[in-house]
């Protein structure tokens, strides 16, 4: 079983940048392709962006596109989103999930292993 443990969020002003890191432990992420969604309050949680196991593919919700990143070093069973010009409805707890398939997907069903989360505050 493997356990995933996301860091790096906080507090932010709108514009800034945060980096958050998701680590595998117990088992690794061998073959899964790994997503991050969000969650803010009095909302469902929603897609943000996904990964494939050979991260030759990425896939991004039109609400990030072009301002986060989404990579993966498997040898650190490490996933990292990278997030620029980050605007107050950024703001949410961000989840990392393993996919129980390689292929990168937006389809939460497709996550079967889950974080805690990490918050990220955008202030205005």
């Amino acid at each position: 079983q493997v356990q995933l443990v996301e860091s790096g969020g906080g507090l932010m002003q709108a514009w800034g940048s945060l980096r958050l890191s998701c680590v595998a432990s117990g088992r690794t992420f061998s073959g899964s392709a790994v997503g991050w969604f969000r969650q803010a309050p009095g909302k469902e949680r929603e897609f943000g962006a996904a990964i494939s196991w050979s991260s030759l593919a990425t896939i991004y919700a039109d609400s990030v596109k072009g301002r986060f990143t989404i990579s993966r070093d498997n040898a650190k069973n490490t996933v990292y989103l990278q997030m620029n010009s980050l605007k107050p409805e950024d703001t949410a707890v961000y989840y990392c999930a393993a996919s129980m398939l390689p292929c990168a997907t937006i389809r939460i069903e497709h996550f079967n292993t889950w974080g805690q989360g990490t918050q990220v505050t955008v202030s205005s």
